[in-house]
């Protein structure tokens, strides 16, 4: 199992790509920016591109718009990505799921990553966590899981399916959708995973106790979680996060095999110029050095930390590795 460390990036590389963001970058070409996101408005994806839109337009000295191609799981922005001229004007903000996990479970995703795409660049690690809604009175993973079984959600006790024993995902055949399957299987629970298309409407149905539980990221609950609506009860990953000190991880808890850290990069249309890919590279390794802007991502959950092209590629790449083992071996057949 591939661990995740953080990545020193070698200053003399940072830097150049710094100075060469710091003046008014693509002055001379006004044309807008897109910034592709496969997940609806109001998710954690979507917040994030939204954030790093108005410091994106500073360096590269153009317009950015966010747009929302939601469905699949992000396969549909994929697929908007691959069909993009590839001029330096459309960029597509993805995590793992997308890009290392979809090929692996979907047989005719529509695009091939290696093929179609080109990593940019990556600007931040998270973790997935598990939350329940505020309807439930379990504080707690171990208090979810007697609280389900008290009910008689145990093992051949209840029927799966509904409010009770339906688990929220953000998309189908994700990470979130495994992480269902082992707890289920561990803790002899009658579960099933209820997938959506994306972490919004499923914490929608989440706060309004449609559902009594949810995987997603950090990014995804954490408000709602610091409003008392929603309470993140485990987090994925080796180690406790800043944002949520007091919540255990799933290793802590027993349950192993989550400790990879998921990503956020940026990818763009195969054959997109070389200038423009460290054109767009320098300016987002200046848009996360402004502090408000760190400041706002790490209490979102994230890890800041800039990947260049080469250290994005072979991330995903033993990423892309790690997954097909596990879902090899949970006999999951892609779909």
């Amino acid at each position: 199992m591939l661990r995740w460390t953080r990545r020193a990036l070698g200053g003399a590389l940072l830097a150049g790509l710094l100075a060469a963001a710091a003046g008014p970058a693509m002055a001379d070409n006004a044309r807008t920016v897109r910034l592709l996101v496969g997940f609806p408005a109001g998710g954690g994806s979507d917040a994030i591109a939204r954030l790093l839109a108005d410091p994106l337009k500073d360096a590269l000295g153009a317009p950015v718009i966010v747009e929302n191609k939601p469905g699949a799981g992000g396969q549909l922005a994929a697929q908007a990505l691959k069909a993009a001229a590839p001029d330096g004007s459309t960029w597509f903000l993805s995590h793992d799921h997308t890009i290392s996990i979809l090929p692996l479970v979907v047989k005719n995703p529509g695009y091939e990553p290696a093929k179609d795409f080109v990593p940019v660049a990556g600007f931040a690690s998270f973790v997935n966590a598990f939350a329940v809604s505020g309807g439930t009175p379990a504080k707690g993973l171990n208090d979810y899981v007697a609280w389900i079984r008290s009910a008689g959600g145990g093992k051949g006790e209840g029927k799966p399916g509904g409010a009770f024993g339906a688990v929220g995902v953000p998309a189908p055949a994700s990470v979130p959708e495994f992480l269902v399957k082992v707890l289920a299987a561990k803790y002899q629970l009658d579960l099933v995973a209820a997938p959506y298309r994306g972490s919004a409407p499923m914490i929608g149905d989440m706060l309004g106790n449609q559902i009594a539980a949810g995987i997603g990221s950090v990014p995804d609950f954490i408000e709602q979680h610091r409003n008392g609506r929603l309470r993140v009860v485990a987090v994925l990953g080796g180690a406790r996060q800043a944002a949520l000190p007091d919540v255990p991880t799933l290793a802590e808890l027993g349950v192993g095999g989550f400790e990879d850290l998921p990503y956020y990069a940026f990818f763009a249309p195969a054959a997109t110029p070389k200038a423009e890919l460290d054109r767009f590279a320098a300016a987002l390794a200046r848009a996360i050095a402004v502090p408000a802007v760190k400041d706002r991502l790490g209490a979102m959950g994230l890890t800041v930390e800039f990947m260049s092209g080469p250290q994005l590629a072979a991330r995903e790449q033993a990423y892309a590795q790690t997954w097909a083992r596990i879902i090899k071996a949970s006999g999951f057949q892609p779909q």
